[in-house]
């Protein structure tokens, strides 16, 4: 059952009269009510259309946490054939908050990995909400070596409000897995393309990240820290977070327009959640057209790639 965004009420009114119609005719196969349901299904289309096309960016970033969004089972489900996936980090522990294997993506061998949420009470509290331990990241770390040993490109996809700040989490490292994650995936020999699909926030998000091309959701977000986390910091209060998700350029379109990624994929109008499938396809197609361009690139010319894109943000221009 689809759920509804607090600024999607009134697109909710419609569909769920149409909905009563519909019910209604089957109840009553005598009653027409055709024409009706045509004119209400028209106009609810067109509000869904209107008001996604106007979101601002803290609305944006409700859409990017909805909870029928496609996640990263569902992406690997539907686009890595024999997937195979690989536990623990060989120092301590497994970590489900980021889930990495082997499989197959349309004819080539890859490494696969990514956040995963959970869909639910037991798988959210399974993954820990996407937000990942060291051991997570060390894990990444291996499954990045053995891309570059077998000569296999990577695939990250990711979806994580940030790593894990537990007590546990920092007793055993997280800021140096994290250091030592994004550290790999600039060295590494291989085309590594990173794909935000919900939310990308703080180091947690670009650990898994730092790719040869970036790309995003239309109404994903990537950020250094969450609107929440900025209110608090900056206004001490939580009433600010509309501010803090405009002032800090949230938005796949920001952030393409600041050269911080590299392509916008375009959603289902009414966002990932609506036309899942679709969205997964178009995804892959997308992947599959960026492998494509770093086809025939050495390895020495991979690294140079990706360290001048990175090294390149935040410059002034100034001579």
């Amino acid at each position: 059952m689809l759920s509804y965004l607090e600024f999607e009420k009134p697109i909710a009114e419609l569909e769920g009269k149409v909905q009563e119609l519909k019910t209604l005719a089957q109840e009553d196969p005598s009653v027409s009510i055709s024409d009706e349901v045509a004119k209400l299904e028209t106009k609810a289309a067109q509000l869904l259309k209107d008001t996604y096309s106007r979101l601002d960016p803290w609305q944006k970033t409700q859409v990017a946490r909805h909870p029928n969004r496609p996640h990263f089972v569902d992406y690997v489900k539907n686009l890595i054939q024999d997937f195979t996936p690989l536990a623990g980090d060989r120092l301590f522990a497994e970590d489900a908050a980021i889930i990495g294997g082997l499989g197959r993506f349309r004819g080539r061998s890859v490494v696969v990995m990514g956040h995963e949420k959970g869909s639910d009470m037991e798988t959210r509290m399974r993954h820990n909400f996407g937000m990942a331990r060291p051991e997570g990241y060390r894990k990444g770390i291996r499954l990045l070596d053995m891309a570059e040993r077998f000569d296999m490109p990577v695939i990250t996809l990711v979806d994580t409000a940030g790593a894990y700040p537990g007590i546990g989490s920092e007793e055993r490292g997280v800021a140096e897995a994290i250091a030592r994650s994004m550290d790999r995936c600039l060295g590494l020999s291989v085309p590594l393309i990173s794909v935000v699909i919900g939310e990308g926030m703080s180091g947690g998000a670009i650990a898994i990240a730092a790719g040869n091309r970036v790309l995003m959701l239309e109404h994903s977000i990537y950020a250094v820290i969450s609107p929440e986390g900025c209110s608090s910091i900056l206004w001490r209060s939580s009433d600010k977070t509309k501010e803090a998700a405009t002032a800090m350029k949230v938005t796949a379109q920001s952030l393409e327009e600041l050269g911080i990624i590299d392509r916008i994929l375009p959603e289902p109008v009414g966002g990932a959640h609506r036309e899942r499938a679709q969205m997964i396809r178009e995804t892959g197609d997308a992947i599959e057209e960026e492998l494509r361009g770093l086809d025939g690139l050495d390895a020495d010319a991979l690294r140079r790639q990706r360290r001048e894109k990175f090294m390149a943000m935040g410059r002034l221009g100034i001579s």
